[in-house]
Protein backbone atom coordinates (compact mmCIF):
# COMPACT_ATOMS: atom_id res chain seq x y z
CA UNK A 1 0.00 0.00 0.00
CA UNK A 2 1.55 2.92 -1.08
CA UNK A 3 2.05 6.23 1.56
CA UNK A 4 1.18 9.57 0.72
CA UNK A 5 3.37 11.62 2.56
CA UNK A 6 1.37 15.38 1.76
CA UNK A 7 -1.50 13.17 3.34
CA UNK A 8 0.39 12.45 6.41
CA UNK A 9 1.53 15.74 6.99
CA UNK A 10 -1.38 17.77 6.97
CA UNK A 11 -3.12 15.13 8.97
CA UNK A 12 -0.74 15.37 11.87
CA UNK A 13 -0.66 19.29 11.31
CA UNK A 14 -4.96 19.28 11.69
CA UNK A 15 -3.84 17.20 15.29
CA UNK A 16 -1.11 19.03 16.23
CA UNK A 17 -3.47 22.67 15.55
CA UNK A 18 -6.67 20.75 17.01
CA UNK A 19 -4.92 18.86 20.22
CA UNK A 20 -3.39 22.70 21.12
CA UNK A 21 -6.85 23.72 22.26
CA UNK A 22 -7.98 20.94 24.26
CA UNK A 23 -7.02 21.88 28.07
CA UNK A 24 -8.33 18.30 29.39
CA UNK A 25 -7.34 14.89 27.89
CA UNK A 26 -10.96 13.51 29.04
CA UNK A 27 -12.43 15.83 26.53
CA UNK A 28 -14.45 14.20 23.77
CA UNK A 29 -12.85 16.63 21.37
CA UNK A 30 -9.75 14.43 21.36
CA UNK A 31 -11.82 11.98 19.35
CA UNK A 32 -12.00 14.55 16.87
CA UNK A 33 -8.84 16.01 16.96
CA UNK A 34 -7.19 12.49 16.24
CA UNK A 35 -9.79 10.98 13.45
CA UNK A 36 -8.29 12.17 10.43
CA UNK A 37 -4.61 11.20 11.66
CA UNK A 38 -5.86 7.42 13.00
CA UNK A 39 -7.42 7.36 9.44
CA UNK A 40 -4.36 8.11 7.18
CA UNK A 41 -2.23 5.80 9.42
CA UNK A 42 -5.16 2.86 9.74
CA UNK A 43 -5.77 3.64 13.68
CA UNK A 44 -9.15 1.92 14.70
CA UNK A 45 -8.65 2.51 18.49
CA UNK A 46 -6.05 4.64 20.56
CA UNK A 47 -6.13 4.66 24.57
CA UNK A 48 -4.31 4.81 27.31
CA UNK A 49 -3.85 3.24 30.99
CA UNK A 50 -2.39 5.49 33.74
CA UNK A 51 -0.59 3.98 36.93
CA UNK A 52 -0.26 6.56 39.69
CA UNK A 53 2.88 4.50 40.88
CA UNK A 54 4.72 1.26 39.61
CA UNK A 55 3.14 -0.65 42.95
CA UNK A 56 -0.25 0.18 41.43
CA UNK A 57 1.31 -0.96 38.17
CA UNK A 58 1.98 -4.45 39.49
CA UNK A 59 -1.43 -4.57 41.18
CA UNK A 60 -3.20 -3.89 37.89
CA UNK A 61 -4.97 -0.69 39.53
CA UNK A 62 -4.88 1.83 37.00
CA UNK A 63 -7.41 3.77 35.05
CA UNK A 64 -8.04 3.65 30.94
CA UNK A 65 -9.23 6.69 28.81
CA UNK A 66 -10.24 5.47 24.97
CA UNK A 67 -9.14 8.42 22.67
CA UNK A 68 -9.95 7.32 19.93
CA UNK A 69 -12.25 4.48 18.22
CA UNK A 70 -14.03 3.29 15.03
CA UNK A 71 -15.52 0.05 16.23
CA UNK A 72 -13.12 -2.26 13.86
CA UNK A 73 -10.14 -2.56 16.38
CA UNK A 74 -8.25 -5.83 15.77
CA UNK A 75 -7.14 -6.88 19.18
CA UNK A 76 -4.41 -9.07 17.46
CA UNK A 77 -2.70 -6.05 16.21
CA UNK A 78 -1.49 -3.27 18.81
CA UNK A 79 1.28 -1.29 19.31
CA UNK A 80 2.36 -0.22 22.45
CA UNK A 81 4.49 2.06 24.49
CA UNK A 82 5.45 2.70 27.86
CA UNK A 83 5.95 5.95 29.47
CA UNK A 84 7.49 6.36 33.03
CA UNK A 85 7.08 10.22 34.29
CA UNK A 86 9.25 12.16 36.23
CA UNK A 87 6.89 11.61 39.13
CA UNK A 88 6.97 8.28 38.90
CA UNK A 89 3.72 7.77 37.69
CA UNK A 90 3.20 5.17 34.04
CA UNK A 91 1.39 5.85 30.94
CA UNK A 92 0.83 2.78 28.88
CA UNK A 93 -0.56 3.82 25.34
CA UNK A 94 -2.13 1.63 22.74
CA UNK A 95 -2.97 2.03 19.19
CA UNK A 96 -4.69 -1.42 17.63
CA UNK A 97 -5.04 -1.43 13.89
CA UNK A 98 -8.25 -1.76 11.56
CA UNK A 99 -9.62 -4.81 10.50
CA UNK A 100 -8.62 -6.23 7.14
CA UNK A 101 -6.29 -3.35 6.32
CA UNK A 102 -2.43 -4.00 5.60
CA UNK A 103 -0.09 -4.24 8.71
CA UNK A 104 1.91 -1.89 9.72
CA UNK A 105 5.90 -1.20 8.74
CA UNK A 106 8.69 -0.40 9.97
CA UNK A 107 8.06 3.17 8.68
CA UNK A 108 4.57 2.91 9.84
CA UNK A 109 5.83 2.29 13.57
CA UNK A 110 8.13 5.48 13.45
CA UNK A 111 5.16 7.03 12.76
CA UNK A 112 2.64 5.55 15.29
CA UNK A 113 5.98 6.01 17.90
CA UNK A 114 5.76 9.79 17.34
CA UNK A 115 2.00 10.28 17.09
CA UNK A 116 2.61 8.46 20.79
CA UNK A 117 4.89 10.71 21.79
CA UNK A 118 2.56 13.98 20.85
CA UNK A 119 -0.05 12.58 22.79
CA UNK A 120 2.13 11.56 25.59
CA UNK A 121 3.32 15.56 25.61
CA UNK A 122 -0.03 17.03 25.57
CA UNK A 123 -1.36 14.73 27.92
CA UNK A 124 1.74 16.00 30.08
CA UNK A 125 0.82 19.33 29.53
CA UNK A 126 -3.08 18.57 30.65
CA UNK A 127 -2.05 17.13 34.00
CA UNK A 128 0.23 20.20 34.51
CA UNK A 129 -2.88 22.50 33.83
CA UNK A 130 -4.76 20.39 35.95
CA UNK A 131 -2.54 20.51 38.85
CA UNK A 132 -2.32 24.07 38.06
CA UNK A 133 -5.80 24.51 38.73
CA UNK A 134 -6.22 22.52 41.59
CA UNK A 135 -3.57 24.96 43.00
CA UNK A 136 -4.94 27.69 42.22
CA UNK A 137 -9.27 26.58 42.96
CA UNK A 138 -8.53 24.41 45.68
CA UNK A 139 -8.05 23.86 49.41
CA UNK A 140 -5.94 21.24 49.80
CA UNK A 141 -6.08 21.16 53.59
CA UNK A 142 -10.38 20.81 53.34
CA UNK A 143 -10.06 18.94 50.30
CA UNK A 144 -13.11 21.69 48.89
CA UNK A 145 -12.50 24.09 46.72
CA UNK A 146 -11.74 27.29 47.58
CA UNK A 147 -12.85 30.84 47.36
CA UNK A 148 -11.39 31.48 43.74
CA UNK A 149 -13.37 28.83 42.32
CA UNK A 150 -16.50 30.19 44.56
CA UNK A 151 -16.38 33.19 42.56
CA UNK A 152 -15.36 31.55 38.77
CA UNK A 153 -18.35 30.09 39.26
CA UNK A 154 -20.55 32.90 40.11
CA UNK A 155 -19.42 34.74 37.21
CA UNK A 156 -20.28 31.67 35.28
CA UNK A 157 -23.34 31.16 36.16
CA UNK A 158 -23.75 35.34 35.53
CA UNK A 159 -22.45 34.54 31.89
CA UNK A 160 -24.71 31.90 31.12
CA UNK A 161 -27.68 33.90 32.69
CA UNK A 162 -28.09 30.95 35.36
CA UNK A 163 -27.90 32.97 38.36
CA UNK A 164 -31.10 33.98 39.45
CA UNK A 165 -31.95 29.88 40.16
CA UNK A 166 -28.93 30.10 43.05
CA UNK A 167 -28.34 31.63 46.14
CA UNK A 168 -25.16 32.00 48.33
CA UNK A 169 -24.09 32.25 52.11
CA UNK A 170 -21.44 32.94 53.74
CA UNK A 171 -20.62 31.27 57.18
CA UNK A 172 -18.37 31.12 60.14
CA UNK A 173 -18.06 28.45 62.35
CA UNK A 174 -19.14 29.76 66.09
CA UNK A 175 -16.58 29.40 68.98
CA UNK A 176 -14.22 27.76 66.75
CA UNK A 177 -11.53 28.13 68.94
CA UNK A 178 -13.10 27.40 71.89
CA UNK A 179 -13.91 23.90 70.18
CA UNK A 180 -9.84 23.38 69.40
CA UNK A 181 -8.94 24.42 72.87
CA UNK A 182 -11.62 22.02 74.51
CA UNK A 183 -10.83 18.89 71.82
CA UNK A 184 -7.56 19.75 70.29
CA UNK A 185 -6.68 21.17 67.19
CA UNK A 186 -6.36 17.54 65.32
CA UNK A 187 -9.63 16.43 66.53
CA UNK A 188 -11.27 19.92 65.74
CA UNK A 189 -9.95 19.86 62.24
CA UNK A 190 -11.50 16.60 61.55
CA UNK A 191 -14.81 18.19 63.32
CA UNK A 192 -14.63 20.82 60.49
CA UNK A 193 -13.84 18.75 58.08
CA UNK A 194 -16.97 15.85 58.74
CA UNK A 195 -19.35 19.52 59.44
CA UNK A 196 -18.35 20.92 56.13
CA UNK A 197 -18.47 17.18 54.00
CA UNK A 198 -21.57 16.66 55.83
CA UNK A 199 -23.21 20.17 54.13
CA UNK A 200 -21.31 18.84 50.60
CA UNK A 201 -23.31 15.25 50.54
CA UNK A 202 -26.95 17.73 51.32
CA UNK A 203 -26.32 19.26 48.07
CA UNK A 204 -26.40 18.52 44.39
CA UNK A 205 -24.79 18.71 41.24
CA UNK A 206 -23.61 22.29 40.60
CA UNK A 207 -23.89 23.22 44.08
CA UNK A 208 -20.55 23.90 46.16
CA UNK A 209 -19.17 24.45 49.39
CA UNK A 210 -16.12 26.33 49.17
CA UNK A 211 -13.07 27.66 51.79
CA UNK A 212 -12.25 31.23 52.26
CA UNK A 213 -9.75 31.03 54.90
CA UNK A 214 -9.68 29.50 58.57
CA UNK A 215 -13.53 28.54 59.64
CA UNK A 216 -14.76 30.85 57.28
CA UNK A 217 -16.42 29.10 54.62
CA UNK A 218 -19.43 30.09 51.54
CA UNK A 219 -22.06 27.79 49.59
CA UNK A 220 -23.26 28.44 46.23
CA UNK A 221 -26.95 26.35 46.29
CA UNK A 222 -29.70 26.21 44.26
CA UNK A 223 -32.82 28.31 45.58
CA UNK A 224 -34.92 25.09 46.47
CA UNK A 225 -32.07 23.81 48.73
CA UNK A 226 -32.17 26.72 50.67
CA UNK A 227 -33.68 25.07 53.84
CA UNK A 228 -31.57 22.63 53.88
CA UNK A 229 -28.31 24.20 54.05
CA UNK A 230 -30.04 26.39 57.00
CA UNK A 231 -30.76 23.41 58.75
CA UNK A 232 -27.34 22.76 59.05
CA UNK A 233 -26.20 25.54 59.05
CA UNK A 234 -28.11 26.11 62.58
CA UNK A 235 -26.31 23.32 64.13
CA UNK A 236 -25.46 19.76 64.12
CA UNK A 237 -23.65 17.21 66.53
CA UNK A 238 -20.43 16.27 64.88
CA UNK A 239 -18.63 12.66 66.54
CA UNK A 240 -14.86 13.09 67.03
CA UNK A 241 -14.50 10.34 69.09
CA UNK A 242 -15.73 7.08 66.93
CA UNK A 243 -14.98 4.90 70.14
CA UNK A 244 -16.82 6.38 72.45
CA UNK A 245 -18.84 8.35 70.06
CA UNK A 246 -17.94 11.57 71.53
CA UNK A 247 -19.76 14.97 70.08
CA UNK A 248 -19.60 18.27 69.75
CA UNK A 249 -21.95 20.78 68.58
CA UNK A 250 -21.23 22.94 65.26
CA UNK A 251 -23.17 25.85 64.08
CA UNK A 252 -22.58 29.27 62.21
CA UNK A 253 -23.38 32.70 61.72
CA UNK A 254 -24.63 32.85 58.62
CA UNK A 255 -25.32 35.69 55.97
CA UNK A 256 -27.27 34.69 52.87
CA UNK A 257 -28.00 36.53 49.70
CA UNK A 258 -30.73 35.20 47.11
CA UNK A 259 -29.73 36.07 43.53
CA UNK A 260 -31.34 37.38 40.94
CA UNK A 261 -30.73 38.50 37.22
CA UNK A 262 -29.61 41.58 38.04
CA UNK A 263 -26.51 40.62 39.40
CA UNK A 264 -23.69 41.77 37.53
CA UNK A 265 -20.37 40.41 38.88
CA UNK A 266 -19.52 37.85 41.64
CA UNK A 267 -17.34 40.29 43.85
CA UNK A 268 -20.47 42.94 44.16
CA UNK A 269 -22.11 38.98 45.45
CA UNK A 270 -18.82 38.69 47.69
CA UNK A 271 -19.22 41.93 49.75
CA UNK A 272 -23.03 41.80 49.65
CA UNK A 273 -22.57 38.17 51.50
CA UNK A 274 -19.79 39.85 53.93
CA UNK A 275 -22.21 42.93 54.93
CA UNK A 276 -24.77 40.48 55.72
CA UNK A 277 -22.83 37.87 57.88
CA UNK A 278 -21.16 41.00 59.61
CA UNK A 279 -24.32 42.21 60.74
CA UNK A 280 -25.83 38.93 61.92
CA UNK A 281 -22.49 38.47 63.96
CA UNK A 282 -21.17 41.85 65.09
CA UNK A 283 -24.39 43.92 65.07
CA UNK A 284 -27.69 41.58 65.77
CA UNK A 285 -26.06 38.73 67.43
CA UNK A 286 -28.52 36.68 65.29
CA UNK A 287 -27.31 33.45 63.98
CA UNK A 288 -28.04 34.56 60.44
CA UNK A 289 -29.15 37.62 58.32
CA UNK A 290 -30.63 37.83 54.66
CA UNK A 291 -29.15 40.43 52.78
CA UNK A 292 -31.90 42.80 51.41
CA UNK A 293 -32.50 46.99 50.82
CA UNK A 294 -31.76 47.77 54.04
CA UNK A 295 -28.37 46.04 54.20
CA UNK A 296 -28.05 47.68 50.77
CA UNK A 297 -28.33 51.25 52.41
CA UNK A 298 -25.74 49.81 55.13
CA UNK A 299 -23.37 48.82 52.67
CA UNK A 300 -23.64 52.64 50.83
CA UNK A 301 -22.76 53.89 54.26
CA UNK A 302 -19.95 51.25 54.34
CA UNK A 303 -18.19 52.75 51.31
CA UNK A 304 -18.96 56.14 52.63
CA UNK A 305 -17.25 55.44 55.96
CA UNK A 306 -14.14 53.27 54.08
CA UNK A 307 -13.69 56.54 51.80
CA UNK A 308 -13.56 58.93 54.35
CA UNK A 309 -11.33 57.17 57.06
CA UNK A 310 -8.25 57.89 55.95
CA UNK A 311 -9.02 61.58 55.72
CA UNK A 312 -10.49 61.65 58.91
CA UNK A 313 -7.70 60.01 60.81
CA UNK A 314 -5.36 62.78 59.18
CA UNK A 315 -7.56 65.36 60.00
CA UNK A 316 -7.63 64.00 63.71
CA UNK A 317 -12.14 64.08 63.11
CA UNK A 318 -12.17 61.13 65.93
CA UNK A 319 -12.20 62.89 69.26
CA UNK A 320 -12.11 60.82 72.66
CA UNK A 321 -15.04 61.35 74.45
CA UNK A 322 -14.57 59.84 78.36
CA UNK A 323 -17.03 58.15 80.24
CA UNK A 324 -16.53 58.11 84.04
CA UNK A 325 -16.31 54.77 86.33
CA UNK A 326 -17.75 55.58 89.82
CA UNK A 327 -16.60 53.87 92.76
CA UNK A 328 -19.71 53.43 94.40
CA UNK A 329 -18.71 52.71 97.98
CA UNK A 330 -18.39 57.23 98.25
CA UNK A 331 -19.88 57.90 94.27
CA UNK A 332 -16.12 59.18 93.54
CA UNK A 333 -14.33 59.24 89.91
CA UNK A 334 -12.75 55.82 89.91
CA UNK A 335 -11.42 55.32 86.26
CA UNK A 336 -13.11 55.88 82.92
CA UNK A 337 -13.75 53.93 79.41
CA UNK A 338 -12.65 56.05 76.41
CA UNK A 339 -15.11 56.49 73.74
CA UNK A 340 -15.00 57.63 70.01
CA UNK A 341 -17.15 60.14 68.55
CA UNK A 342 -16.32 60.86 65.00
CA UNK A 343 -17.01 64.88 63.76
CA UNK A 344 -17.14 65.47 59.82
CA UNK A 345 -18.36 68.71 58.31
CA UNK A 346 -19.72 70.12 61.74
CA UNK A 347 -21.77 66.78 62.53
CA UNK A 348 -21.66 64.08 64.82
CA UNK A 349 -21.59 60.61 63.78
CA UNK A 350 -22.18 58.56 66.30
CA UNK A 351 -20.78 55.01 66.76
CA UNK A 352 -23.45 52.94 65.42
CA UNK A 353 -22.84 54.23 62.35
CA UNK A 354 -19.25 53.75 61.58
CA UNK A 355 -17.61 51.04 63.78
CA UNK A 356 -19.40 48.26 62.51
CA UNK A 357 -18.60 49.38 58.85
CA UNK A 358 -14.80 50.08 60.30
CA UNK A 359 -15.07 46.45 61.37
CA UNK A 360 -15.29 44.90 58.18
CA UNK A 361 -11.75 45.34 57.19
CA UNK A 362 -8.18 46.20 59.49
CA UNK A 363 -9.36 50.41 59.66
CA UNK A 364 -10.81 48.86 62.83
CA UNK A 365 -7.27 48.25 64.20
CA UNK A 366 -6.28 51.95 62.88
CA UNK A 367 -8.78 53.15 64.55
CA UNK A 368 -8.06 51.46 67.73
CA UNK A 369 -4.24 52.71 68.13
CA UNK A 370 -5.43 55.86 66.82
CA UNK A 371 -7.65 55.69 70.33
CA UNK A 372 -4.89 54.39 71.98
CA UNK A 373 -2.27 56.88 71.39
CA UNK A 374 -4.20 59.72 71.79
CA UNK A 375 -5.53 58.68 74.99
CA UNK A 376 -1.74 58.51 76.07
CA UNK A 377 -1.21 61.73 75.08
CA UNK A 378 -4.40 63.51 76.74
CA UNK A 379 -2.79 61.06 80.50
CA UNK A 380 0.65 62.54 79.80
CA UNK A 381 -0.39 66.23 79.69
CA UNK A 382 -2.51 65.23 82.48
CA UNK A 383 0.71 64.20 84.68
CA UNK A 384 2.32 66.73 82.87
CA UNK A 385 -0.35 69.46 84.38
CA UNK A 386 -0.25 68.37 88.04
CA UNK A 387 -3.81 66.66 87.83
CA UNK A 388 -5.07 63.86 89.42
CA UNK A 389 -5.11 60.56 86.87
CA UNK A 390 -7.38 58.03 86.91
CA UNK A 391 -6.97 54.44 84.94
CA UNK A 392 -8.66 54.67 81.71
CA UNK A 393 -9.87 51.53 79.54
CA UNK A 394 -9.27 51.78 75.93
CA UNK A 395 -10.97 48.99 73.59
CA UNK A 396 -9.49 46.60 71.25
CA UNK A 397 -10.92 45.13 68.47
CA UNK A 398 -10.49 41.20 68.15
CA UNK A 399 -8.92 42.08 64.22
CA UNK A 400 -5.83 42.64 66.36
CA UNK A 401 -5.39 39.13 67.66
CA UNK A 402 -3.97 37.96 64.29
CA UNK A 403 -0.97 40.30 64.76
CA UNK A 404 2.24 38.63 65.70
CA UNK A 405 3.59 41.88 67.10
CA UNK A 406 0.18 43.31 69.04
CA UNK A 407 1.90 42.97 72.36
CA UNK A 408 4.97 45.21 71.25
CA UNK A 409 2.56 47.80 69.59
CA UNK A 410 0.63 48.28 72.25
CA UNK A 411 3.64 48.79 74.99
CA UNK A 412 5.52 51.32 72.20
CA UNK A 413 2.76 53.36 72.04
CA UNK A 414 1.96 53.59 76.07
CA UNK A 415 5.63 54.16 76.41
CA UNK A 416 5.77 56.78 73.23
CA UNK A 417 4.28 59.25 76.16
CA UNK A 418 6.05 57.73 78.67
CA UNK A 419 2.76 57.34 80.58
CA UNK A 420 2.84 54.48 83.28
CA UNK A 421 1.20 50.95 82.57
CA UNK A 422 -0.73 51.56 86.00
CA UNK A 423 -2.97 54.21 84.13
CA UNK A 424 -3.80 52.31 80.90
CA UNK A 425 -6.30 48.77 80.60
CA UNK A 426 -6.98 46.89 77.79
CA UNK A 427 -10.94 45.73 76.89
CA UNK A 428 -11.70 43.21 74.98
CA UNK A 429 -15.06 41.73 74.19
CA UNK A 430 -15.85 38.37 75.56
CA UNK A 431 -16.80 37.27 71.71
CA UNK A 432 -13.48 37.40 71.49
CA UNK A 433 -13.34 33.81 72.17
CA UNK A 434 -14.01 33.66 68.64
CA UNK A 435 -10.31 33.89 67.82
CA UNK A 436 -7.50 31.57 67.98
CA UNK A 437 -6.89 31.28 72.15
CA UNK A 438 -3.27 30.92 71.92
CA UNK A 439 -3.28 34.60 70.50
CA UNK A 440 -5.00 35.71 72.70
CA UNK A 441 -3.95 33.88 75.86
CA UNK A 442 -0.34 35.59 74.18
CA UNK A 443 -2.05 38.92 74.54
CA UNK A 444 -2.95 38.88 77.95
CA UNK A 445 -0.24 37.06 79.59
CA UNK A 446 1.97 39.38 78.61
CA UNK A 447 -0.07 42.51 79.18
CA UNK A 448 -0.03 41.40 82.83
CA UNK A 449 3.23 41.08 83.24
CA UNK A 450 3.93 44.51 81.65
CA UNK A 451 1.62 45.33 84.56
CA UNK A 452 -1.14 46.92 81.98
CA UNK A 453 -4.91 45.80 83.19
CA UNK A 454 -7.08 43.19 80.81
CA UNK A 455 -10.61 43.32 81.02
CA UNK A 456 -12.90 41.49 79.48
CA UNK A 457 -16.22 43.49 78.29
CA UNK A 458 -19.93 42.82 77.71
CA UNK A 459 -19.55 39.78 79.66
CA UNK A 460 -22.69 37.39 79.16
CA UNK A 461 -23.36 38.87 75.41
CA UNK A 462 -20.93 35.81 73.61
CA UNK A 463 -20.33 32.35 74.71
CA UNK A 464 -18.51 31.86 77.82
CA UNK A 465 -15.76 30.01 78.50
CA UNK A 466 -15.70 29.40 82.36
CA UNK A 467 -12.33 27.98 81.36
CA UNK A 468 -11.00 31.16 79.27
CA UNK A 469 -11.78 33.26 82.59
CA UNK A 470 -9.94 31.04 84.37
CA UNK A 471 -6.63 30.42 82.42
CA UNK A 472 -5.95 33.98 81.47
CA UNK A 473 -4.96 36.28 84.57
CA UNK A 474 -7.90 39.07 83.43
CA UNK A 475 -7.80 42.21 86.05
CA UNK A 476 -11.55 42.99 85.21
CA UNK A 477 -15.16 41.60 84.23
CA UNK A 478 -17.41 44.04 83.06
CA UNK A 479 -21.16 43.38 83.58
CA UNK A 480 -22.96 43.61 80.28
CA UNK A 481 -26.32 46.01 80.86
CA UNK A 482 -28.80 43.00 79.62
CA UNK A 483 -27.73 41.86 83.14
CA UNK A 484 -29.49 44.71 85.23
CA UNK A 485 -33.11 44.60 86.07
CA UNK A 486 -34.85 47.61 85.54
CA UNK A 487 -37.99 48.69 87.17
CA UNK A 488 -40.44 47.29 84.87
CA UNK A 489 -38.39 43.74 84.92
CA UNK A 490 -40.15 40.64 86.52
CA UNK A 491 -37.67 38.27 85.42
CA UNK A 492 -36.07 37.26 88.09
CA UNK A 493 -33.31 35.15 86.64
CA UNK A 494 -32.17 38.48 85.77
CA UNK A 495 -31.19 38.53 89.17
CA UNK A 496 -30.28 34.57 89.79
CA UNK A 497 -27.68 35.03 86.91
CA UNK A 498 -26.12 38.76 88.13
CA UNK A 499 -25.92 37.86 91.57
CA UNK A 500 -23.86 34.66 90.40
CA UNK A 501 -21.56 36.36 87.65
CA UNK A 502 -20.51 39.05 90.76
CA UNK A 503 -19.53 35.70 92.79
CA UNK A 504 -18.35 34.07 90.19
CA UNK A 505 -15.72 37.17 89.65
CA UNK A 506 -14.77 37.68 93.08
CA UNK A 507 -13.81 34.31 93.60
CA UNK A 508 -11.48 33.82 91.22
CA UNK A 509 -10.19 37.46 91.85
CA UNK A 510 -11.19 39.47 89.39
CA UNK A 511 -13.00 43.01 89.48
CA UNK A 512 -16.28 43.78 88.91
CA UNK A 513 -17.80 46.47 86.98
CA UNK A 514 -21.30 46.99 85.65
CA UNK A 515 -21.98 49.37 82.33
CA UNK A 516 -25.32 50.47 81.25
CA UNK A 517 -26.41 52.07 84.92
CA UNK A 518 -29.34 53.40 84.41
CA UNK A 519 -31.35 53.40 87.71
CA UNK A 520 -30.83 53.52 91.52
CA UNK A 521 -32.47 50.55 92.04
CA UNK A 522 -30.00 49.13 89.64
CA UNK A 523 -27.41 50.73 92.15
CA UNK A 524 -28.91 49.28 94.84
CA UNK A 525 -29.17 45.59 93.45
CA UNK A 526 -25.41 46.32 93.13
CA UNK A 527 -24.08 47.24 96.01
CA UNK A 528 -26.16 44.82 97.89
CA UNK A 529 -24.70 42.38 95.60
CA UNK A 530 -21.12 43.63 96.66
CA UNK A 531 -20.13 45.01 93.23
CA UNK A 532 -19.06 48.26 94.25
CA UNK A 533 -17.90 49.82 90.28
CA UNK A 534 -20.08 50.72 87.92
CA UNK A 535 -20.62 53.06 84.51
CA UNK A 536 -23.79 54.17 82.75
CA UNK A 537 -26.10 57.08 82.25
CA UNK A 538 -27.13 57.19 85.21
CA UNK A 539 -23.68 59.04 86.94
CA UNK A 540 -22.49 60.41 83.52
CA UNK A 541 -22.87 60.33 79.47
CA UNK A 542 -19.74 60.02 77.81
CA UNK A 543 -18.10 63.43 77.38
CA UNK A 544 -15.53 65.51 75.74
CA UNK A 545 -11.86 65.94 77.78
CA UNK A 546 -12.53 69.57 78.29
CA UNK A 547 -15.41 68.02 80.53
CA UNK A 548 -13.56 64.78 82.01
CA UNK A 549 -10.99 67.45 83.17
CA UNK A 550 -13.28 68.99 85.51
CA UNK A 551 -14.17 65.76 86.85
CA UNK A 552 -10.67 64.87 87.30
CA UNK A 553 -10.16 68.30 89.11
CA UNK A 554 -13.02 67.54 91.47
CA UNK A 555 -10.55 64.20 92.78
CA UNK A 556 -7.99 67.58 94.27
CA UNK A 557 -10.72 68.72 97.20
CA UNK A 558 -11.30 65.26 98.03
Amino acid sequence: MSFNAVEYSKAFDNFIIKAERISDFFDPAMSDALSEICRVLRIARVSVKFYDTPRHDELGEGKSIVFFSDGEADDDRIFTVREITNGGSIAIYTMMQRKGDADWDVEDHTKLFTLEKALFAFNGRSRIMQMIDRLIFFDEDMGIPNLRFFMKTIDQLIESRQIDGYGACYFNLKRFSVINQNIGRERGTVVMKKYVSQLQEKLSDNEYVCRISGDNFVVLFKKENLDTVSAHLSGVGIVYNEDDNERVFVSAYAGYYMMSSDCHNSSDIMDSLGIAVSTAKNILKANFVFYDEKLKLNRNEVKMVESAFTDAIDKEEFHVYYQPKVNLKNYTLHGAEALCRWFRNGEMIPPYRFIPALEQSKSICVLDFYMLEHTCRDIRRWLDEGRPVVKVSVNLSRRHLGDMDLLDHIISCIDKYNVPHKYIEIELTETTTDVNFFDLKKIVVGLHEAGISTSIDDFGMGYSSLNLIKELPWDVLKIDKSFLPDENDSDSQKYVMLKHIIALAQDIGLKCIAEGVESAEQVRLLKENNCFFAQGFYFDKPMPVEDFEKRLDELKTL
